[in-house]
Formats: C-alpha cells, structure tokens, sequence
C-alpha cells in the first residue's frame, strides 16, 4: 500500500512550527491524555469481556440460562458498539483509524486549511464586527478609566517610565550615520545652498527698521569710550614720536595732553548725544553695508568667498556628527533620568490629562467618540486581514504536527465521549432488549 501523505509539497516548503506551552506543561498534558485514553479503552475492553463471558455462558449452558444474562449481555454489546463508534470518531478527528486511510477520516490534517478559514470567517463576522465591537468599546467606558489611572501620581510616574524608556531605546536605535547625513542634507547643506549676502543684508535692514541695532551701536561706542579712557599714555607716547626731534619736551608733553583730552571730550559727546554726527554715520554706514549685502555684487562675492572657506572648513565638516552626538547624548540623559526636566514634565502632563479626562464630560465624550470611530476604522477596514493572520498561519502549519497540539489541548474532554458512548450504548441496548423481551 502506497504511503499517504496529509501535506501538499506546498505547504510543506512554507510549514511553521506549531506554537505550544512549555515542554513541562506538554509533557504533564501527554501523561493526562495517556491515563484517560488507558481508562476509556479498559471500560470498552471490560464491556467486550462482560459480552463475551455471556455469550460463552449461554452457548455452553444450554437452557439452563439465568434471564439476567441476557440483559447483561445485550448491555454489554451496545455498549461495546458504542464504544467502538466513538472511538472510532474521536480518533478520525486527528489520525487515520489504526493507519487505513479511510475516507472523511483524519480530518484535523487533511482540512486545516479548510478550518483555519471557516475559524477566520467566524472570527470576523462575531468578534470583528464593527457594531458589536463599537458597543463593547462604549459599554467600556474607556475614557473614564483611563483618565482615573492617569490621575494617579504612582500611574503618572509609569508613564513617564515608559516614555522615557521608548525616547531613549528609539533615539540609540538610530544609525549615527544616518542622523548625520539627514542633518547634512536637511540644515548644513540647506543653509549653505542660497548665497548668504542679500539674505544678510534684508535681516540687517530689518533690524535696522526697528530699531534693533541702536543697542549695538550703544555698546560699541561705549566699548569706544572705555578704550580711550585707558589710553593717555598710549596717545601722549604716539603723539611724542611723531613730534619734531627739535621740539621743546614741554611743547610734547602739551600738545599730547591736550590730544588726547580732545579725544576723550569727543568719545563723551558721542557717548552722551543721540544725535551726534559720528552716530548718525554709524546708522548710515551700517544702512549702506546692508544696501551693499543686498546689490553689491562684489560685496556679494565677498560673502560667498567668506562662506565657501566656512562650510569647508574642518569644523563645519564635523558640524553634523558633533551636533547629533550632543543631542542624542542629551536626549538618552533626559529620558532615563527621572529627576530631569523632560521625564517630570511628561509626568506632570500625564496627571493633568488624568485629571481633565476625569472633570471634563465633554472631552471624555469627544475621547468615546474618537476612540469608537478609531475601533469602527480597524473592524471596517483591517478585520480582513487580522482574521486573515488566523487562516494564514494554520495553512503553514504542519498537519500532523497541528493535529498532535490540538488533541493535546481538547484530547481529555473527547476521551469523555468515548465513555458516554459505551454507557449510553450499554443503556440504550439494555432498553432495546428489555422492550423486545415484553413485546416478543
């Protein structure tokens, strides 16, 4: 006889394997099903040796018969049937009957795939089912229960936990190389790609319009004027080498003095006037190089040359991988921290959303709402393929393999059948018997 097989060559090259419990637990639930299986073949075999010892008795007894026996003997024969026909249909679920391929046996292997799909189609029509699923979520109050379980310092900190765990697993996650190529095409190449003079220029004018370089100016006249402060004998001396060598000392010394007098009454003019001349030809050179960062284009050439030397520098090179390794550096840091100022906040905001969520009726009304719609979306659109994830993965189990787990996890129960069938069977062929005896 040619060996059957309960696998096609395709499932078998896509077969996965069949996921249990732990070998403990599967090795505890083979013992059971072996102490049931031993049980519930004894009662058939002792319900064969109850028919067998009346039938011997009755044809070696000749008429000297008990009429007990007979009753006896009927019992014990239905339910010997009994007992066979349902072991005979417990072990068709998940084998051949003592290995003959009799046909619309060892149905477990040979129709898994027909029972992955009808299992997946049941699954979809009842537990995916848009209205039922929406009434579950509203009957669940969700909303409610979340915004009590964050309202809950102790709940808060969990969040924070989590959070914090996810942002730094998610930020050592990344590629440094492709951090540093996003940052290098996404702001040093985008800074560097338009030329930086009327762009510098517009900002000066800008600021200049309102007013926001008077400070400036401010500070470098008063910067000015420090300086000149701390120059007297700087300016006498300049003054004294400049001087003819015939001069008088007295004449050197007085035309230094006075010099620089002169300078510091001038730096206090300017220090002290708004509108002092020099001030104003400040304003109006400072007006001119943003006209000239804007028009001139030798000015603009100039920038471009000065940017050029600035983006191909070393340090701008290094720019991106220095940048990201501070950030991601500091972003671990922060979430792992829980005393610093990100992980107190996202507990902080956590609470109070706990805290609105349980306040405010119109936001857990809003919250239901999109919550239902959100589970309405899945059951519309994805339950197809969630329910498909069912059929998919049986038809990639091995038959043989999926028959041995599920008799494992439903096999005890079934043992059952095969003891109500032989009792059941003895009881039924008991009546039977006793019926035809008051009739006939």
């Amino acid at each position: 006889m040619a060996k059957h097989s309960l696998d096609t060559p395709a499932s078998v090259s896509r077969r996965l394997e069949v996921p249990g419990p732990s070998p403990e637990v599967e090795a505890e639930r083979r013992r059971s099903l072996r102490i049931y299986k031993a049980w519930m073949t004894g009662l058939l075999v002792f319900a064969a040796i109850v028919f067998l010892a009346c039938s011997w008795w009755t044809d070696h007894a000749g008429g000297d018969v008990p009429g007990w026996v007979g009753y006896v003997r009927a019992a014990a024969e239905a339910g010997m049937v009994g007992g066979l026909a349902d072991w005979f249909a417990v072990t068709a679920l998940f084998r051949y009957p003592m290995g003959i391929p009799i046909p619309h046996t060892a149905l477990v292997p040979r129709k898994k795939d027909q029972i992955g799909g009808a299992l997946s189609e049941f699954v979809g029509e009842n537990f995916l089912n848009a209205q039922l699923i929406t009434e579950k979520v509203s009957e669940a109050n969700v909303p409610e229960k979340i915004g009590a379980w964050l309202a809950q310092p102790a709940n808060a900190e969990k969040v924070s936990e989590q959070v914090g765990r996810f942002t730094a697993n998610a930020v050592g996650a990344i590629d440094p190389a492709d951090a540093e190529a996003l940052i290098n095409q996404q702001v040093i190449d985008r800074f560097a790609e338009p030329a930086w003079g009327p762009p510098l220029g517009r900002m000066l004018d800008s600021l200049i319009a309102d007013g926001k370089v008077e400070p400036v100016v401010q500070e470098i006249i008063t910067w000015g004027r420090g300086k000149v402060g701390e120059m007297e004998d700087t300016v006498v001396s300049m003054i004294d080498d400049r001087m003819p060598r015939w001069a008088p000392r007295f004449a050197k010394d007085l035309v230094g003095e006075r010099v620089y007098r002169e300078l510091v009454d001038f730096m206090e003019e300017i220090d002290t006037d708004p509108q002092h001349d020099a001030r104003r030809a400040i304003r109006q050179m400072l007006s001119q190089f943003a006209q000239d960062l804007q028009f001139d284009a030798a000015m603009i050439t100039r920038v471009e040359g000065l940017k050029q030397d600035i983006m191909g520098s070393r340090a701008a090179q290094n720019l991106a991988g220095e940048m990201w390794s501070a950030v991601s550096q500091s972003l671990i840091d922060a979430a792992v921290d829980p005393s610093s100022l990100l992980r107190r906040r996202v507990a902080e905001l956590a609470q109070e959303w706990g805290e609105r969520i349980t306040t405010d009726a119109q936001l857990r009304e809003e919250l239901d709402r999109r919550i239902k719609g959100g589970a309405r979306f899945v059951a519309d659109n994805y339950a197809d393929d969630i329910t498909g994830i069912i059929s998919d993965t049986i038809e990639r189990w091995d038959g043989k393999e999926a028959a041995e787990k599920i008799e494992l996890m439903v096999g005890k129960d079934l043992q059952f059948i095969r003891m109500n069938g032989t009792i059941v069977g003895a009881l039924a062929g008991l009546a039977i018997y006793t019926v035809s005896q008051f009739l006939f």
